[in-house]
């Protein structure tokens, strides 16, 4: 009895805790359908009386000016954007962390202790300390208001690099050791057993990095100049300068900066569980 009064106030627990992180996504979807100004009626309104996708249509596609003319926010270029840049950031990114952390775990080489360390070093000073240097040495290089400027700092993450190298501490040395002495190379050896199993964590790795570069503000608003190059979030910001009062405008583009990273998330949430709770590697 006991034990089903505590599983009953656990199930109870969580259930609260699910409801308090989804009501407000729930009211962003619902907010996004209301008709202008709805929002701003009082008491606000949980649910849209009379939805509509009008303002989808305006943020996606074009919306009347002043003069008549249809004008565009520019939403769909800054979408493609992100998604290139989101996309070749997760690929070039763990190209580069997965072999370093594998490396730094199982390999022996000259200095690894003293990267190592300057590495945990450098985990702890914050992103933002970075970007002034950052940005000077991308502007002498002239990759000011480029992608290659937007990508560059996620190319080589610390903690992508640190979060390898914990899940391949846990890959027994005994199986190295035979695979070498049956005599496959280095390269074989991770290719052909590390990566495997160590699928869950690099698919973690993965989503942490999408999401990370898909929704970054701040970088890419310090080194785009030019609108042409927004990313998604940057253009939401541009956005809200001319219309934060347009409430439900605004919710429908939270809508379409979450919704990919919600579904990419859901269709890999099995692989995620079993490389951030399990550790990723399976004896």
């Amino acid at each position: 009895m006991a034990m089903s009064a505590r599983a009953g106030t656990r199930t109870l627990l969580v259930a609260l805790a699910a409801l308090t992180t989804a009501v407000p996504l729930l009211w962003m979807v619902n907010v996004s359908l209301m008709p202008k100004g709805a929002a701003a009626t009082f008491p606000p309104p949980f649910w849209p009386m009379h939805p509509t996708l009008a303002n989808y249509r305006e943020l996606l596609f074009a919306h009347p000016s002043a003069f008549g003319a249809a004008t565009s926010y520019k939403i769909l270029p800054a979408i493609a954007n992100s998604l290139l840049l989101a996309t070749l950031t997760t690929a070039l990114g763990l190209s580069l962390t997965v072999p370093a952390g594998y490396a730094f775990a199982k390999l022996q080489f000259t200095g690894r202790a003293a990267l190592l360390k300057m590495l945990l070093a450098l985990a702890v000073v914050p992103a933002q300390v970075a970007m002034l240097p950052l940005f000077l040495m991308l502007k002498s290089a002239g990759l000011v208001n480029s992608y290659a400027g937007v990508l560059a700092p996620g190319l080589a993450g610390v903690y992508g690099v640190l979060f390898v190298r914990q899940a391949s501490l846990a890959i027994p040395d005994e199986m190295l050791d035979a695979a070498r002495v049956d005599g496959a190379s280095e390269w074989q050896i991770f290719t052909a057993i590390v990566l495997p199993l160590m699928r869950p964590v690099i698919v973690t790795l993965a989503l942490f990095t999408f999401l990370a570069s898909w929704s970054d503000f701040l970088w890419p608003l310090i080194i785009i100049t030019d609108q042409t190059h927004y990313t998604l979030p940057v253009a939401l910001a541009a956005i809200s300068r001319e219309h934060g009062g347009d409430v439900e405008l605004m919710m429908a583009g939270a809508v379409v900066t979450t919704a990919p990273v919600l579904l990419l998330f859901l269709l890999l949430q099995r692989h995620y569980f079993d490389g951030a709770l399990n550790g990723g590697i399976k004896g």
